[in-house]
C-alpha cells in the first residue's frame, strides 16, 4: 500500500505542477488584460491599478533619420489620457501570450493590433515586466513596437492554416510535386519513416527521394483522423494523424510544426506502421527470419 500511493503521487506530480503553472501563468495575464479592458472602457483606475506606481513606458521605433530609438513615455499622461477618451475609443486585441515565470518575476510578450475608433492604427508586440508584489502581479515596464504594415484584424485561425499546411503536403507527394513538399518543411526539418535507418535531414530526404518525384506519383498518404495541439504562446504545434496508405495499410504520422514568418512549417514528422497487438507475436517472428 505504502509503494503503491509514493507511486500514485509520482504520476500525479506532473500534472499538479502543470496546473500550479497554470494557475501562475493566468494570475500574471490578469493586469495585463486589465489594462487592456480598462482601456476600451475608458477607466483610469483600473489601468492604473494594473501597474506599479513608478513603471516604464517605452516604444521601440525607427526614428525619422533611419536610427534605431527607444522612446520613453509617461504613465501618469498615458492614464490621464484613457479617462479623456470615449469609451471603446481605444481597442488593443491580443493575438498571443507568451509567458515566463521565475518567482516574484514575470515576463510576457503578446502581439497585439491597435484600433482607434474602430479604425486600424497600428500592430506590433509589447514586452511585459511584472513583479509580483503583496497585492498581486502588477506591471512594472512595458515597451512595445508599432507597424503599420502587415496587421492582423480578425484572430488567425491556426487549426485550419495547419490542415491546409498538411494536406497540401501530402497532396505535393500524391502529384510528385517535390516545391510543394519540401518548401513546407523547415530547412533543419526531420523525416523518420518506417525503417530504423530512414532517418532524415528535410534536404537529405529531398536527395533521397529524387527518382521517387521523378514519377507521377512520388507516394500517396491520405490523411484522417488527425489532431492539433497547440503551445501556450502559439508559435509551436504538434499534431497526430492516420494515414491510408496503398501498401502499408493503416500508418500513423506524427511531428511538429512552427510558425514562422513565412507561416507554419513541418519541424519534425514520424511515420509509423500500426500492428496490432494481436499480431505483434508473429511480427517479431516475420523479422527475426
Amino acid at each position: 500500500m505504502k509503494y503503491y500511493s509514493l507511486f500514485f503521487a509520482a504520476a500525479l506530480l506532473p500534472f499538479m505542477l502543470f496546473a500550479q503553472h497554470s494557475r501562475e501563468w493566468a494570475a500574471v495575464q490578469e493586469p495585463i488584460q486589465q489594462l487592456f479592458d480598462g482601456m476600451r472602457a475608458a477607466d483610469s483606475t483600473a489601468v492604473r491599478d494594473a501597474f506599479m506606481p513608478d513603471a516604464g513606458m517605452f516604444t521601440a521605433v525607427i526614428d525619422k533619420e533611419g536610427k534605431p530609438a527607444l522612446h520613453k513615455g509617461s504613465l501618469d499622461r498615458f492614464v490621464d489620457y484613457v479617462g479623456q477618451v470615449e469609451e471603446n475609443a481605444m481597442d488593443e486585441r491580443i493575438w498571443s501570450y507568451d509567458i515566463r515565470v521565475d518567482g516574484l518575476l514575470a515576463t510576457a510578450w503578446t502581439s497585439y493590433t491597435f484600433f482607434y475608433n474602430g479604425a486600424l492604427s497600428h500592430c506590433g508586440t509589447n514586452a511585459f515586466e511584472l513583479f509580483k508584489t503583496a497585492d498581486g502581479w502588477k506591471i512594472s515596464h512595458i515597451t512595445d513596437t508599432r507597424n503599420t504594415e502587415g496587421c492582423l484584424t480578425e484572430a488567425p485561425n491556426n487549426r485550419a492554416e495547419i490542415d491546409t499546411l498538411l494536406n497540401a503536403w501530402h497532396r505535393a507527394a500524391a502529384t510528385a510535386d517535390a516545391d510543394g513538399f519540401f518548401s513546407k518543411m523547415t530547412q533543419d526539418g526531420i523525416y523518420l519513416g518506417t525503417d530504423a535507418t530512414e532517418r532524415w535531414l528535410r534536404d537529405e530526404l529531398k536527395a533521397w527521394s529524387s527518382k521517387a518525384f521523378d514519377r507521377e506519383v512520388a507516394w500517396l498518404f491520405k490523411p484522417y483522423d488527425r489532431e492539433v495541439y497547440f503551445s501556450k504562446d502559439g508559435q509551436a504545434a504538434w499534431f497526430e494523424e492516420l494515414l491510408d496508405t496503398p501498401h502499408m495499410g493503416i500508418c500513423r504520422g506524427s511531428g511538429v510544426l512552427t510558425n514562422t514568418e513565412e507561416g507554419w512549417r513541418i519541424r519534425h514528422y514520424d511515420l509509423a506502421l500500426m500492428v496490432p497487438n494481436e499480431r505483434m507475436e508473429a511480427v517479431q517472428k516475420a523479422l527475426k527470419e
